[in-house]
C-alpha cells in the first residue's frame, strides 16, 4: 500500500508540472482565439485520447450487483466532475485573458484553501486552528496578489477566484468517485460532458471557426492532449491511492510551475508586491496541510 502511495504522489507531481506549464500555453492561446471556444477544442482533444485509451482496454468483467454499482458511479461521477471542469476551465480561461499566467496559477491554487471552509460550511467538518490560520494568511496573499489599492479585484482575478471554487467542486468530486467507479472511464465521460458542455458555450457567445482553431493549434494541442488528457487522468488515478490533502498539497505545486513557465515562455514578470503575495499564499497552501498530516500519521 504503501508502494502505491509514493506512486500516487509522484503522478501528482508531475501533473502539478503539466498543469502549471500549460497557463502558459493557456495564455498565448488567447491572441488567436475566444475562451470558450479554446476551453472546447481542448475538451474535445483531451476526451477524443483518454476515450482511445479507454477503448483500447481489456474487457469489463461479467455484470454483477457490484459492477453494476460501480458503472453507475462512474458514469455519475464523470458527469459531475465534467459539469465542474468545464465550469472550472471556462472561467478560468476568461480569466486568463487579462491576467498574467504566473498570477493566475497562483489564484487558481486558492481551491487548497477553500476545501477545508466547503467541507466546514456545507458538511460540518470541524478544521483545527491552523487551518483557519492559514485561511486568514491565503487572504493577505491574494490581496497582496490581485486587490488594487481602491480594494477592488481586476476583472480577470474575480474570474480566477471564480474558478478555484469550481475546481474544489472538482477536487471533491474525484475523491468522493474515484474509489467507487473505474478511473479511467471516469475521466472519458468528465471530458465528454466538459466538451459538450464548453461548446455550448462557444457556440452562443462566440464565432468559433478553423481560421481561430488552426492560429492556436500548439497551444490546444498541449492543453488538451498533455494537461487536459494525460494531467486529469493522471490526477484520477492518482487520487485512487493519495490522501486528498495530501493530493491538493502536491497539485498546488502547480502555481510554482506556472509562475516558472510564464517567466521563462512568454517572459513575464511580477512585482515585488505580487511576488510577496505569492510567497504568502504559498506558506498558507503549506500550513492548511499540516493538521491533516499528523492526522494520517
Amino acid at each position: 500500500m504503501m508502494k502505491k502511495q509514493w506512486i500516487g504522489s509522484v503522478l501528482l507531481l508531475f501533473t502539478a508540472m503539466i498543469w502549471g506549464t500549460a497557463f502558459a500555453f493557456q495564455r498565448a492561446g488567447m491572441d488567436h482565439i475566444g475562451p470558450m471556444t479554446f476551453t472546447a477544442s481542448r475538451m474535445t482533444l483531451a476526451a477524443a485520447a483518454v476515450g482511445g485509451v479507454s477503448l483500447l482496454r481489456k474487457r469489463p468483467p461479467a455484470r454483477t450487483d457490484e459492477t453494476k454499482k460501480r458503472a453507475r458511479n462512474t458514469l455519475a461521477g464523470g458527469a459531475m466532475c465534467g459539469a465542474f471542469l468545464a465550469l472550472g476551465s471556462i472561467f478560468q480561461q476568461m480569466g486568463l485573458v487579462s491576467t498574467s499566467a504566473g498570477k493566475a496559477g497562483f489564484i487558481t491554487a486558492l481551491y487548497i484553501l477553500l476545501v477545508p471552509v466547503i467541507g466546514f460550511v456545507f458538511f460540518g467538518r470541524r478544521n483545527p486552528w491552523p487551518v483557519w490560520f492559514a485561511v486568514m494568511l491565503g487572504v493577505a496573499g491574494m490581496y497582496l496578489l490581485c486587490v488594487r489599492e481602491r480594494l477592488e479585484l481586476a476583472p480577470g482575478d474575480a474570474l480566477l477566484c471564480i474558478c478555484a471554487v469550481l475546481f474544489s467542486g472538482h477536487i471533491l468530486c474525484c475523491d468522493h468517485f474515484a474509489p467507487r467507479g473505474d478511473p479511467v472511464a471516469i475521466s472519458s465521460v468528465q471530458f465528454l460532458t466538459a466538451a459538450l458542455i464548453a461548446w455550448a458555450a462557444a457556440f452562443l457567445t462566440e464565432s468559433p471557426g478553423w481560421d481561430q482553431l488552426s492560429s492556436a493549434l500548439v497551444p490546444i494541442l498541449y492543453c488538451g492532449i498533455v494537461s487536459g488528457g494525460i494531467g486529469y487522468t493522471l490526477q484520477i488515478v492518482a487520487q485512487k491511492y493519495t490522501d486528498p490533502t495530501v493530493a491538493s498539497l502536491l497539485m498546488s505545486l502547480e502555481a510554482v510551475f506556472a509562475v516558472i513557465a510564464g517567466a521563462l515562455i512568454l517572459n513575464e514578470r511580477m512585482s515585488g508586491r505580487e511576488l510577496a503575495g505569492c510567497g504568502i499564499m504559498f506558506a498558507a497552501i503549506v500550513i492548511v496541510q499540516i493538521p491533516m498530516l499528523r492526522k494520517k500519521e
